[in-house]
């Protein structure tokens, strides 16, 4: 009943209203036809055509019953094109992982390239802080990451190109109290909470945005809480410029000048190489080269 020709069959009735007709095109003799309709309705235990002097209708249970053979009939068309894209190397999803550092400008570009280039294929996009992206990687999460720290806290067969480095800034905001102090100390900064990242891996070690041995921290779980903190007065920290330029412009943070060295954050593409995915190779070759990606997602 649910083979692929029964179902052909009975689509090419319900089109063309006839067992003749039907017969025809299908290069059979219509009792036949009918003999397959017949076994098929008493497989149902209901009844699919009307038979009319000169054509048959469909009862409102054979237009149902129509309705979803069709939608197996494209289904069955899609897991045989499917089939033979995997063999080919092109899977029909990439998971693509975002470090929270990471400019999203170049998201909507990316996603409508990768959508016009495949009409089969799907982005499935995350967000990861710091280990979290490796974890995500090494646990299959993750064929793509985009953003990742150059210091590798896992083995395995990875695709490895340098980013470049983060340019990090000390935030606060304007009407902070402290704002007007040429260089914060340790003991100012021992009063103040320091706005880090929580890193979102469960396995690996955490990793967190530097802050002062003498600080508490206020552990957030993104870029957008931790500068709706910032804005409000509740903390201070490190933030990349890239993301603080903006509220800078603005007048809603400044730079605020701490002793001691200022961190770096060397970054990289980073991609699983032991899956053969198509998609995952035009991923990287249209991401481009490290000075592209440097000036695309972290300047």
């Amino acid at each position: 009943m649910y083979s692929k020709q029964s179902l052909q069959m009975l689509d090419t009735i319900a089109r063309l209203g006839s067992f003749t007709a039907a017969a025809e095109q299908l290069h059979k003799v219509p009792s036949a036809i009918s003999y397959a309709v017949r076994q098929v309705e008493d497989e149902l235990g209901v009844k699919i055509f009307n038979r009319l002097a000169r054509k048959v209708e469909l009862t409102e249970a054979g237009q149902h019953f129509i309705n979803e053979a069709r939608q197996l009939l494209r289904h069955m068309e899609e897991v045989k094109a499917q089939t033979k894209r995997v063999e080919n190397g092109y899977h029909k999803t990439v998971k693509l992982t975002l470090d929270n550092i990471v400019k999203l400008e170049q998201l909507k570009p990316l996603i409508e390239d990768f959508y016009q280039t495949f009409d089969f294929a799907e982005l499935q996009i995350n967000m990861e802080v710091f280990n979290g992206s490796w974890e995500a990687i090494s646990e299959g999460r993750a064929d793509v990451v985009i953003g990742a720290t150059s210091a590798i806290p896992v083995s395995g067969d990875y695709g490895v190109k340098s980013m470049g480095s983060l340019d990090w800034v000390y935030v606060m905001a304007a009407d902070h109290p402290l704002a007007g102090k040429a260089t914060l100390t340790n003991e100012d900064l021992s009063k103040i909470p320091a706005i880090c990242l929580d890193d979102t891996s469960t396995i690996l070690p955490k990793r967190h945005t530097w802050h002062s041995a003498q600080q508490r921290r206020l552990l957030l779980p993104n870029w957008f809480s931790a500068i709706e903190c910032l804005k409000n007065k509740v903390g201070m920290g490190y933030m990349p410029r890239h993301m603080a330029e903006h509220f800078i412009d603005q007048g809603i943070l400044i730079e605020a000048q701490i002793s001691g060295d200022k961190p770096l954050s060397a970054c990289c593409l980073v991609w699983r190489k032991d899956d053969g995915n198509k998609l995952v190779e035009w991923l990287i070759e249209y991401l481009g080269d490290s000075e592209k990606m440097y000036q695309d997602w972290l300047e």
